[in-house]
């Protein structure tokens, strides 16, 4: 009998509760439960991925506010802006009134509180994340309010899809936490007015982040997602202009602390005591070819710089002060949340690149693909893949540019701004003749599905894509179709206007004794129709990818590999020694055209013939170069200076050389 009226009277207690949370509805019903002052300890111990989740540190909310008790539903959001209603069920997600609004930007939120501000008479606006994390937290110290376990209840498709899966948004439909708060964990990612930066460990009261940034904080996970990015303390962030599915936000009814905000980020290494000066450029006429050296250089622990165990996917630019800047990403896994592009300088006549350091990271999202070029008229252009949560598939691409030789770079802007297929930027951003930026971008995130083109003709404010899409693409010889053959394809623009290019995989068969060859594509009207054929050169695969480009003496240079180690039927290809002798050499090898692609007469292994052992770094690993062997795999990215030198990095290595080297026997 007595656990019967126990149980009664806690159902009492928990519909008093509610009817006191549905007594504060606002006018456009919305319910405001109220948080009341207090400390706690924010942030995680985590380390690694989480780091940024360090040191925790003492926080106190001095003033009482209220704050929604769910995420702001359609219904809601659409009294302020009717049109969003044409979003609602984008790629099956947030259908119904009372599901969490989705593809809403963090100034788009903003205004919706600015909105509701003016038409009650009352503070609105977005929480901090300090107010966030106290919030979700309600009193408790454990990974979810719920303990360190999220039960199964809260979860939705807690792991990442390459696809996503449309689940229901609807909200409240899991028990709330201590203090009423419904869908802290998961449902969607919710904004912040916070400006995403690192913490400072000392005690801190009524924080508000940042002075300014890259990011917004984001906060609380979504749906297909791994369940660990749904912690109290994690955190995660968004270009402030960005949308998808995964981001919707709640709101607090009080107004922003006063609290002085934290000085932005200190500069990057790579962007300090960059030198304004103008580089004077001297001609190298002598065979040049120097001994490979690392530039991903593994920065102290304790700077708190982000590296992993995966260096990869380089791009390179030099810059009018004579430095090169290269670009690469960091991650455990090529489809981890914890990617971080970082950057090195090799400055004006110093022999080593600097230690690697931040370039470009939005906290939790995958950034795969970067590009870097100069333009020759004073900018250097970054294009970045940007995916809405984990894997490549999804990306928008991001670009920012820099004046100053890269000491300080614009915020960046959503060039591409869906997150979609046909987004993963390859190094080797170009500017054709008629003064035009080309990117090229994978078309598909698998291994083979072609390579698609982007160009700007006003200096990369508004992009177009020109390629048509055949029904059935077959890369056969004399084919056509909308895309260049192969991904990670790299193109130069041939002297009567046409296009050629390469890629890897997507190849076409010869016959039985010859087999397959890398696919040569060729377009006539701009990149929207290709027209294929196979080239003389053998198929590339996993680990590598080609250079194609017009170097300042004239000739077409293409820089690919013999062979893919443990892929290719046939290991090796031919070379012919001044002797007029045919040797098998493996690995990287260089080919020069001095008739616009039509034959390539010098095909040359990317060696001088000295013995040494050597880190490829990524998925290349030690190798042994020698008279016939040169680097087996890496991705490739290069730039020629204005003194006519060449310089080419792999995953791991930087390679100097010039033509007249190449041309030698």
């Amino acid at each position: 009998m007595f656990c019967r009226w126990l149980v009664l009277f806690c159902l009492f207690l928990f519909q008093s509760g509610l009817q006191s949370i549905a007594q504060q509805k606002n006018s456009i019903g919305i319910q405001l439960v109220d948080i009341k002052p207090g400390t706690f300890n924010m942030g995680s111990e985590r380390g690694k991925e989480d780091a940024d989740e360090s040191p925790v540190h003492a926080v106190t909310i001095s003033k009482g506010f209220k704050m929604s008790a769910t995420e702001i539903t359609n219904k809601q959001y659409e009294a302020f802006d009717p049109e969003h209603s044409k979003l609602r069920g984008k790629y099956g997600f947030s259908i119904k009134d009372e599901e969490a609004v989705v593809f809403v930007s963090y100034e788009e939120a903003v205004a919706f509180c600015a909105w509701l501000s003016r038409r009650e008479g009352k503070p609105y606006r977005l929480p901090t994340e300090a107010e966030w994390e106290y919030a979700c937290r309600a009193g408790t110290t454990t990974d979810y309010f719920t303990g360190n376990e999220l039960p199964a209840e809260y979860q939705k498709l807690q792991h990442t899809n390459r696809t996503p899966v449309p689940v229901s948004l609807e909200v409240a439909q899991t028990p709330p936490n201590e203090w009423g708060l419904y869908d802290m964990h998961g449902n969607v990612e919710e904004w912040c007015s916070d400006w995403y930066g690192a913490y400072v460990a000392n005690p801190q009261t009524d924080p508000v982040g940042r002075q300014t940034g890259m990011s917004r904080v984001t906060r609380g996970g979504s749906h297909n997602t791994p369940v660990r990015y749904l912690r109290s303390a994690n955190r995660q962030g968004m270009l402030p202009d960005d949308k998808h599915w995964l981001t919707g936000f709640r709101i607090v009814q009080g107004a922003l602390p006063r609290t002085k905000a934290l000085p932005a980020e200190p500069m990057p290494a790579n962007s300090a005591q960059v030198n304004q000066q103008k580089y004077v450029w001297q001609k190298e006429t002598q065979p040049i070819f120097e001994t490979p050296i690392a530039f991903v250089i593994k920065p102290d622990s304790s700077t708190g710089i982000p590296f992993y165990k995966h260096n990869h996917c380089p791009a390179i630019t030099w810059c009018p002060n004579g430095d090169l800047l290269a670009a690469w990403f960091t991650t455990n896994a090529e489809s981890g949340r914890e990617m971080t592009i970082l950057a090195s300088r090799l400055r004006a006549g110093k022999k080593t690149w600097d230690t690697a350091s931040l370039f470009f990271m939005v906290p939790d999202r995958n950034t795969t693909g970067t590009s870097l070029v100069y333009d020759q008229k004073g900018t250097l252009y970054h294009i970045n893949g940007l995916e809405a949560a984990g894997d490549w598939q999804n990306l928008a691409m991001v670009m920012r540019t820099s004046t100053n030789n890269g000491a300080s770079w614009s915020k960046p802007v959503l060039i591409e701004p869906e997150h979609v297929k046909r987004h993963q930027v390859i190094a080797g951003s170009q500017v054709t003749r008629e003064g035009w930026l080309v990117q090229l971008c994978d078309a598909d995130p698998s291994s083979r599905g072609g390579t698609a083109m982007y160009i700007s003709k006003d200096k990369g404010t508004h992009w177009t894509t020109p390629y048509t899409l055949p029904n059935t693409p077959q890369y056969k010889d004399g084919a056509t179709g909308g895309l260049i053959a192969g991904i990670h394809g790299s193109a130069v623009q041939l002297k009567d206007g046409r296009w050629l290019a390469f890629g890897r995989n997507d190849n076409i068969k010869v016959d039985s004794v010859v087999g397959e060859r890398m696919t040569m594509s060729i377009s006539g009207d701009g990149g929207a129709n290709w027209q294929y054929s196979p080239s003389i050169f053998p198929p590339i695969s996993s680990g590598q990818r080609l250079v194609l480009r017009r170097l300042n003496e004239g000739p077409l240079l293409m820089i690919s590999f013999t062979h893919c180690p443990g892929k290719s039927t046939v290991e090796g290809m031919d070379f012919t020694k001044p002797n007029g002798e045919v040797y098998k050499g493996y690995g990287m090898y260089a080919a020069l055209s001095y008739d616009e692609g039509k034959t390539w007469p010098v095909i040359k292994l990317l060696t001088d013939g000295h013995m040494r052992q050597l880190n490829g770094g990524a998925w290349t690993g030690m190798f042994r170069m020698d008279s016939t062997h040169a680097e087996p795999k890496g991705y490739l990215a290069a730039t020629q200076t204005p003194d006519n030198v060449i310089h080419l990095i792999s995953s791991n290595l930087y390679y100097r050389f010039t033509l007249a080297w190449l041309q030698q026997p």
